[in-house]
């Protein structure tokens, strides 16, 4: 049996108990950027997402799923926090941020690893200080250093003029520099390519996240037999553990396509996980701000739905979920607060909506239900509430 689990990023339905702490009161990415752009969705609809959060441009449709909106628990709001919750690791002291830029001290050991000056150090939005910076890093051979709302540390390099494999040792080096009390989450490659003042980021990004702890519900289940696959950045947020192969992918579609493509190969295992982040929800619609985008993107996947369905087989279980929010209809750029929907169809699973869960470790411990693995006691399994067995 395979099974495949769908992150969208940053598909939130509305505020969490704790949105307020987080400044984000009001926040739903996916009602909100479908108000502004009404669009079908007939199939995610059909799996529960409408028992979820209201679908503007969808009309009435047969519930074949179960559904269940998730609290998130970690004390934070970024694609780590979240997936790892997932797989059992919840974070109770977020990843340091840099609103105001890295300091003088890292920034001195920054220059002395790229041996060369700096540009940027602020937080900002990628393609635009790119647009800012481009021409400057094109004709000095700076790197562009930015930071957002996320604890993350953003390296923009001109494919031109500093070599990827460059680059990618500058992002080793800054992983090495950003620890212990400034530790953050995340170093991100981010090569363009273009010029000024047009810029285009392109799909050669690379992740260098902290890695997870041991034990981490991906592992457990790799070494209890289970057939594990990352697609898309996966990977990179687990750092590898209990995965196979990276399959790092440079848009929706081709993370759907390989999706598929993985689903089919696996079907007649006894136990296989595909485990998708679908990134450009966040990185090309949330974060700039663009709910037609957001819409188009939902209608994306909502097109490939029946194709999942029918690469999984009759045996096979598609479970879909997301990590944070990430309103485009809100001003700024930061991640929000929000529930995440949790929407599954398939083999043995009963359609309805189930009550709110309390952390998105209730994901990890219901696939340790599905996969007979006995995990540690962080969440809380689900399985008997949305399969034909459990009791009336």
């Amino acid at each position: 049996m395979v099974v495949v689990l769908i992150v969208i990023d940053s598909g939130g339905i509305g505020d969490a108990p704790d949105a307020d702490a987080f400044g984000d009161h009001g926040a739903s990415t996916i009602a909100h950027a479908l108000a502004a752009y009404p669009a079908a969705l007939p199939n995610l609809a059909a799996m529960g997402l409408a028992d979820l959060t209201p679908l503007a441009g969808t009309g009435p449709v047969r519930t074949i799923g179960a559904s269940a909106a998730i609290n998130p628990r970690a004390r934070g709001k970024d694609t780590l926090a979240g997936h790892w919750e997932m797989m059992g690791e919840v974070l109770d002291e977020p990843f340091v941020t840099y609103p105001e830029g890295f300091p003088a001290d890292v920034v001195e050991r920054l220059e002395a690893a790229f041996d060369r000056p700096i540009l940027g150090n602020r937080a900002a939005s990628g393609t635009a200080i790119i647009e800012e910076l481009g021409a400057c890093h094109m004709r000095t051979g700076r790197p562009i250093v930015y930071t957002s709302a996320d604890s993350v540390l953003q390296i923009a390099c001109h494919e031109e003029v500093v070599p990827l494999e460059t680059l990618y040792a500058w992002c080793r080096a800054a992983r090495s520099i950003m620890t212990g009390p400034r530790r953050v989450g995340r170093i991100i490659a981010r090569p363009f390519v273009g010029t000024p003042p047009v810029f285009v980021r392109t799909a050669h990004r690379h992740d260098y996240a902290v890695a997870p702890p041991p034990g981490i519900f991906t592992e457990r289940f790799q070494a209890a037999g289970v057939q594990m696959e990352a697609v898309g950045k996966i990977w990179d947020i687990f750092s590898g553990r209990g995965f196979l192969t990276p399959r790092p992918t440079g848009s929706n579609r081709e993370g759907l396509a390989v999706t598929a493509g993985l689903a089919r190969d696996l079907k007649t295992y006894e136990r296989a996980l595909v485990f998708t982040n679908l990134v450009e929800f966040d990185s090309h619609y949330g974060h700039r701000r663009d709910p037609a985008g957001y819409a188009r993107a939902l209608q994306e996947l909502d097109a490939q739905i029946p194709v999942l369905q029918e690469a999984i087989g009759s045996e096979g279980q598609l479970y879909i979920t997301a990590d944070h929010g990430c309103d485009p209809t809100l001003a700024g750029s930061d991640h929000t607060r929000e529930q995440v929907p949790l929407i599954a169809a398939g083999a043995g699973i009963r359609p309805g909506r189930i009550p709110d869960r309390q952390t998105l470790a209730d994901i990890g411990a219901t696939l340790g239900d599905v996969f007979s693995v006995p995990l540690p006691p962080v969440g809380q399994s689900f399985w008997r509430e949305i399969s034909h067995g459990r009791p009336d």
